[in-house]
């Protein structure tokens, strides 16, 4: 863990300089906008350890796989969110000294993201190795009105000398990723132009052929008043630049302010990016740094009203779902359907920054209850749209008739992960964008998207699961071979738990929906048939067998479920049994260790008594969880947050928050040892689902909103705000009670601790 960050209720502050911190911080400190977003790099020169990265949403590479021995059925490349242009660098010479943090002795550093306002501020003091003191303060903001401006306010003052500055003002798309393979670089040159006051560069991805064209323009001010200074002009394939030098007084401030415009194919016709470039920098500048900063607070404080949660009495607490929440809001809006969620969002590049089952499992929750209907729909519609590449995916391993096995990466519906007990194994993926779909129309009561996309979606997943099942003579039961789990410490097991459960509930389900569209819709039903080539018959009484005699690990002496056959023959040791120095396990132990103990990624048994908590009593949970939680590293970001749940419903509340505080700081204190890749975006969903699902017991129960809230010792008061079928209710729980008020909609009947209670605005 690390804590050299200070606790705030609204703001993430490092006090000082922490060079060997500084790839955590920029991944911490993060911007974005849902259309694009940056680490926190410095805008001036920075020649100590850094990861340079900006980001926009959509654009990728394709890279080669490449293994050893072929296999068939292997995707054929591994898709990388790329590192773009870059446009925020504001270069500073000073005589014969370059302003470089690296070379400078620092004082009074400080960075803050102010996590209400949308700003990223920095300000600290110089003393250039001349020993010249200057001081600087840096401020920017990728712009939550407009998805493709970010702009920068940069100060410097010297504090005890006179001078001539030398100003260059970049715009970089000659870059590249972390992950590339020997140092190859992703992007060819479309078009370069700078002229004083501006700058253009546009480029194209290999193989995808994207175009981004990024452009700055910038306005100085000394003492106040605009300056021109003396400008030259730089121009070369994949770089434009203005240089200019100005004269600054002793006590006096030049003031920079940079506009940026990135823009792609994605969104407008490559033949008109420049131009459209063009026209956004000059109303940028024509608008000014302040109007526009107004307008990106306004759409923070719009956001914040719909989903901040707030607690009284732990300002680490509070801070960090705060973290969270800002996070999760400027990686994803909602207001583009082609595009998803990336593990990393715009933080890092690991895991290549494309769709993971992530979303369906913990970031759908938030967005159903934060949100418009519309951007859980979007969400869901997503994967409607990559049916026929899930159906591709399952044919190119031997599946056919129409079965369906969504990816396990992916950015366009086609898999692209290259590691095979993830692409072929962890199957599991399938019954999280099921439940996905039921949690949907549960939460929002819309069973119109059931005839409209979900029944077509589900019949290719339950014919995947019927494929995949296999029947075992010697069992007599139905099995499931060759799986990986959640839990990603242990690879090619039989009868994973949680695979065969969830396998088994979708048949089920799909079952159910099938009958209901049905009856309710039976023109839409017959042209679901005719499209699907649907044997009803056939298929369905192969899935009621299933049903009937699937096979699932138990152990019932101990009276628990096993996360797959063998589990038992591992020695069964705690994390207690563990030495500090051997955490992150992943870090620190070989795979073949980590496969052949019993330590637990995340456990797959809990996930499934989470999705399915209704089937189970709470002694059967609570046999499961204490054989299981003590076993468990928690080294998968996705992990605490299941077990703040479901140890709330234990009355486990010191468990319970010890979780809350591992998810919800993560990144923020560095749990896991790999914050400076990039900040857990999707996880960040389930520290939401910590708070309101934990401690505040939201469930929908029978078509009804219901609570069982407790309050954490620590606590003195937390509220949080829902949406749920065309009402706004906040929930505010205190150390005198609960109170439950309707904000906007109809009168609503809540449950509280199992009483009806009718509320009215």
């Amino acid at each position: 863990m690390k804590n050299y960050l200070q606790h705030h209720e609204w703001q993430i502050v490092e006090e000082g300089f922490h060079p060997d911190h500084n790839r955590i911080s920029e991944s911490v400190f993060s911007l974005g906008n849902g259309r694009m977003g940056q680490r926190a790099n410095f805008e001036e020169f920075y020649s100590g350890d850094t990861h340079q990265g900006s980001y926009v949403a959509g654009v990728y590479y394709p890279d080669k796989t490449r293994v050893g021995w072929w296999k068939n059925g292997y995707p054929e490349y591994f898709a990388k969110v790329l590192n773009a242009p870059s446009w925020i660098g504001i270069w500073i010479q000073i005589g014969n000294f370059e302003l470089d943090l690296a070379h400078c002795r620092v004082e009074r550093f400080r960075r803050t993201l102010d996590m209400k306002r949308g700003l990223l501020l920095r300000s600290f003091i110089a003393h250039l190795p001349d020993g010249r003191t200057l001081e600087v303060q840096a401020e920017r903001f990728c712009s939550m009105a407009d998805g493709e401006l970010g702009a920068i306010s940069y100060t410097l003052k010297p504090l005890d000398f006179t001078a001539h500055f030398t100003i260059t003002l970049p715009v970089d798309a000659d870059v590249e990723n972390k992950d590339s393979n020997y140092q190859e670089k992703f992007w060819d040159p479309v078009y370069h132009e700078s002229q004083p006051g501006w700058a253009i560069v546009s480029a194209q991805t290999k193989k995808t052929f994207f175009h981004v064209c990024t452009g700055m323009e910038y306005t100085l001010h000394v003492g106040g008043e605009s300056v021109r200074g003396r400008v030259s002009t730089n121009s070369r394939e994949k770089y434009a630049d203005n240089v200019v030098q100005v004269e600054v007084t002793q006590g006096a401030e030049l003031v920079i302010h940079k506009y940026g415009a990135v823009l792609s194919s994605e969104n407008h016709p490559k033949e008109f990016l420049v131009n459209l470039c063009r026209t956004k920098l000059a109303n940028a500048t024509a608008t000014g740094y302040e109007a526009l900063r107004k307008k990106h607070e306004a759409v923070w404080a719009k956001k914040w009203e719909e989903c901040d949660i707030t607690i009284e009495g732990d300002v680490a607490a509070q801070q960090g779902i705060r973290f969270n929440i800002f996070q999760l809001t400027q990686t994803y809006t909602g207001e583009d359907e082609r595009l998803n969620i990336g593990p990393k969002g715009f933080t890092g590049e690991k895991y290549g920054g494309s769709t993971y089952w992530d979303t369906e499992a913990y970031c759908l929750p938030f967005f159903l209850s934060t949100a418009n209907p519309k951007v859980a729909r979007n969400l869901l519609v997503y994967r409607y749209k990559h049916l026929q590449r899930a159906i591709e995916n399952a044919a190119k391993l031997g599946f056919t008739q129409g079965a369906a096995l969504y990816p396990m990466v992916t950015m366009n519906g086609e898999e692209c992960h290259n590691e095979w007990e993830i692409t072929f194994e962890e199957i599991h993926r399938n019954g999280a964008i099921a439940y996905a779909i039921f949690d949907y129309v549960r939460y929002t009561g819309d069973d119109r998207y059931l005839p409209e996309f979900g029944l077509e979606v589900l019949i290719g997943i339950s014919r995947f699961w019927s494929q995949r099942i296999n029947w075992s003579a010697d069992k007599q039961k139905y099995v499931m071979l060759g799986v990986t789990g959640p839990n990603e410490y242990e690879n090619n097991v039989n009868n994973n738990w949680y695979t065969n459960v969830m396998a088994v509930w979708t048949l089920e389900f799909t079952q159910s929906v099938l009958d209901f569209v049905k009856q309710q819709h039976s023109i839409r039903y017959e042209e679901i048939v005719q499209k699907t080539s649907f044997r009803e018959a056939e298929e369905t009484a192969r899935w009621a067998d299933i049903r009937l005699r699937m096979y699932y690990p138990e152990d019932k002496t101990r009276g628990v479920f096993l996360q797959q056959d063998g589990f038992l023959d591992k020695e069964l040791l705690t994390v207690n049994n563990l030495r500090p120095e051997d955490r992150p396990l992943n870090q620190k132990w070989s795979w073949d260790r980590i496969l052949r103990s019993c330590f637990i990624k995340q456990a797959d048994v809990l996930q499934g008594m989470y999705f399915l908590e209704d089937r189970f009593d709470l002694d059967t949970l609570k046999r499961n969880f204490d054989f299981y939680e003590p076993m468990t590293v928690h080294e998968s970001s996705l992990s605490p947050c299941v077990h703040v749940i479901l140890a709330s419903r234990l009355g486990y509340q010191q468990k319970a928050y010890e979780m809350y505080l591992r998810t919800s700081r993560l990144d923020l204190d560095d749990y896991n040892n790999d914050t400076e890749d990039g900040c857990h975006i999707t996880s960040m969903a389930g520290t939401w689902m910590s708070v309101v699902k934990g401690f505040g017991g939201m469930r929908v129960t029978d078509g009804k909103l219901s609570f069982r809230p407790y309050i954490p010792d620590r606590w003195t008061s937390y509220s949080f705000r829902l949406e749920f079928r065309n009402r706004v209710i906040r929930a505010i729980i205190s150390r005198t009670g609960t109170q439950i008020k309707l904000e906007s909609g109809e009168p609503l009947e809540v449950l509280v601790n199992g009483k009806i209670h009718l509320i009215t605005a």
